[in-house]
């Protein structure tokens, strides 16, 4: 009992509600590019195919593991001086994002729907960069040596990304249906000041996290470049180009490989890439579907933004203490069929049709399920990597599962028209999507559990759902 309430106490440390704002950071482009794109395409008269390849641009988190060593190692000039290595690229991303909101206030969709998809892919771009700078320096908020204090981050992180997504997307809904009503005829154009706002105040509260280690890094990277660079034939600027891209591409990806062996190493990299695709299909038509069954803004915003974030911050905490007591392999299996079968409360709501109850009771049950998945399949990921190479290999690892989510989910307007607006049926396959992932799990489940056993579960970062 004491023990858990130690374990409980770390929750409430000052560098927990660091995280917890980095988190935010981190969540709420997903408003911008999800949710609030979404609408405004829906209710500017594009179809639903046209909305789902949209999401196309979500595909650039897939990708941000390319560019991640450019982020660790080139210095912003002035700001990396002042404000550290870290923050001063979080906040140069950020003055991006602010300043595609004001673009997209001056853009209709009607008249020019390629301005409004690309100022989407330059916030996708700006967000899925900064992600690799938030994820290093939450990570670097905690010793390497903390193990609970990384598990409570790791689960401060997700509860702050599902924060910044889950109320973001009220003040989206909000204030669409506050200047909708005002008469305002471009409403969605002036939410996006407002949320530019927001952006404003989260980096008035980046000033307020500590960054600390950077010229330990410098240091440990310019040893590793001289060591690969002792041992190629090569000098000069081209000996040294090579020893770069080595020491921060080629040896984190052999590393993997050589820990885990090949065959596994490929397996385990086609459950991560299957894991959550039937949940982004649901994710990415989930709003179209509330809007035509008859759900108001207001009725989404308190149903599934409101009450779904008050679900998802409980559960996250507790999904944590679940994976940790079931064993991370049987944890796995167990939220992935949850998280699979609550899509068909989805289909069972398209039946009967408008009902506060039901999709009150839907909502709860995917954001519980969502929550507990999320969690484990964070602490999965950072089991799997080496500890040389955490950023580089998380990094890689996350952008495999964003694969998976974004290029496929793409295709779920056209399913959903393909199916002549059959939203019972596409819940239904979407249910199904969970069972090739689960196969691969099923199939490597003893090398993992060696893998795990014993070991205790450190969770150092975390990925978007």
């Amino acid at each position: 009992m004491l023990k858990t309430i130690n374990s409980l106490t770390i929750y409430f440390e000052r560098r927990m509600a660091r995280i917890f704002l980095l988190g935010v950071m981190s969540g709420f482009p997903w408003v911008l590019i999800g949710s609030s794109l979404n609408l405004w395409l829906k209710e500017d008269g594009l179809s639903r195919t046209t909305i789902g390849w949209a999401g196309l641009i979500f595909g650039v988190y897939a990708f941000n593991f390319l560019w991640a060593p450019l982020i660790d190692r080139i210095r912003i000039p002035w700001l990396t001086e002042r404000l550290g290595q870290r923050r001063a690229w979080i906040l140069a991303l950020q003055v991006v994002i602010l300043a595609c909101l004001v673009l997209w206030s001056t853009v209709d969709p009607t008249a020019d729907l390629a301005a409004v998809v690309g100022i989407g892919l330059a916030i996708a771009v700006a967000s899925a960069t900064q992600d690799i700078a938030i994820d290093a320096l939450r990570i670097e908020q905690v010793g390497k040596d903390e193990g609970e204090s990384m598990a409570a981050g790791a689960a401060v992180a997700v509860v702050g990304w599902w924060t910044g997504y889950k109320l973001g997307g009220i003040v989206a809904l909000e204030s669409a249906t506050a200047f909708q009503n005002a008469g305002v005829e471009e409403y969605w154009q002036a939410t996006f000041l407002v949320l530019g706002v927001l952006v404003v105040l989260t980096n008035v509260g980046l000033l307020f996290v500590h960054e600390q280690g950077t010229a330990e890094r410098i240091a440990q990277q310019d040893a590793e470049e001289h060591r690969i660079a002792s041992r190629l034939p090569l000098s000069g600027r081209l000996g040294h180009m090579i020893a770069w891209l080595g020491g921060t591409v080629v040896s984190p990806l052999l590393s993997f490989f050589r820990r885990n062996g090949f065959a596994i190493a490929l397996t385990v990299l086609g459950f991560i890439f299957l894991f959550k695709i039937g949940e982004a299909f649901m994710g990415r038509m989930s709003l179209l579907f509330y809007r035509e069954i008859g759900f108001s803004k207001s009725e989404i915003a308190l149903y599934s933004k409101g009450l779904g974030w008050i679900t998802t911050v409980t559960f996250t905490v507790l999904g944590g203490f679940f994976a940790v007591r079931m064993g991370l392999v049987w944890a796995m299996f167990l939220s992935g069929i949850a998280m699979a079968s609550t899509n068909l409360l989805f289909a069972v709501l398209s039946w009967v049709g408008k009902s506060e109850a039901l999709f009150a009771t839907a909502v709860v049950m995917d954001d519980l399920t969502s929550a507990f998945a999320t969690v484990t399949f964070v602490a999965f990921i950072s089991m799997l990597v080496d500890r040389t190479y955490t950023a580089t290999q998380y990094a890689l690892l996350a952008s495999i599962g964003t694969a998976g989510r974004t290029l496929f989910a793409a295709s779920s307007g056209a399913l959903v028209d393909w199916l002549d607006g059959d939203w019972a049926t596409f819940f239904v396959i979407t249910t199904l999507m969970v069972i090739p992932s689960l196969i691969c799990l099923w199939a490597i489940r003893k090398k993992l559990r060696d893998m795990l056993t014993g070991a205790r579960v450190g969770l150092s970062s975390m990925h978007q759902p």
